[in-house]
């Protein structure tokens, strides 16, 4: 399980260094935003679900670094955006895509064409996060979902975040293909066996991870 926040309560991250990015070249920046996509890919990509506890302001790549977690928790205090277009620049770490996946296509034009920066309640609202808390209950209610997810199985939490990851994107029936593939080779597992005589004997299953 991996959770990701900010130090303090200020930011979870606040963007990236506008001094040291209005020195870049070409090159350069494309270099910079590669290495940004490469981050949020892992998070997005990883076996292991993660979990973005976004405690302040989360803006341009800090808001970017947020949506490639599985499940993003809000404090009531945070912010989020991507005012980008008000330094003459786009997102560049995977903002355009995945803000239109978290919510609406539309919204997310709004918003990046925009720059508007918005609370955690509309980004609830919007499905930008999941859940939001009061500042001071954040990472007690984060590392609540946390420890849920870590009593499941981890063969089965990483088949499933592979099966919904492929959900907006691909073919619909080579997606529904793969999931059936990938729920029948789950049978062969030992956390499978272990889920299935728990629930049984009605007692609570010990996976193992294999």
């Amino acid at each position: 399980m991996v959770v990701l926040t900010g130090a303090g309560e200020k930011a979870f991250a606040a963007g990236a260094d506008i001094k040291y990015m209005s020195g870049l070249g070409v090159a350069e920046a494309k270099e910079w935003g590669a290495l940004g996509h490469q981050a949020c890919r892992l998070l997005e990509t990883m076996p292991k679900p993660t979990i973005a506890a976004v405690n302040g302001f989360a803006l341009g790549g800090g808001c970017e670094l947020a949506l490639g977690c599985d499940l993003r928790y809000a404090a009531r205090t945070a912010k989020l955006g991507q005012p980008e277009i008000n330094l003459g620049i786009i997102p560049g770490w995977g903002g355009t895509q995945r803000l239109a996946r978290a919510a609406t296509l539309g919204y997310a034009k709004e918003l990046i064409f925009t720059g508007r920066v918005i609370d955690a309640d509309e980004a609830e609202r919007r499905g930008l996060v999941n859940a939001v808390f009061e500042a001071g209950e954040l990472l007690e209610k984060t590392m609540e979902a946390a420890t849920l997810l870590a009593s499941k199985s981890p063969v089965a939490l990483a088949a499933a975040k592979a099966a919904c990851n492929r959900a907006l994107q691909g073919e619909h029936g080579r997606n529904l293909d793969a999931e059936a593939d990938s729920f029948g080779e789950l049978f062969a597992s030992a956390d499978a066996k272990e889920g299935m005589t728990a629930f049984v004997e009605k007692r609570e299953p010990n996976f193992v991870g294999r």
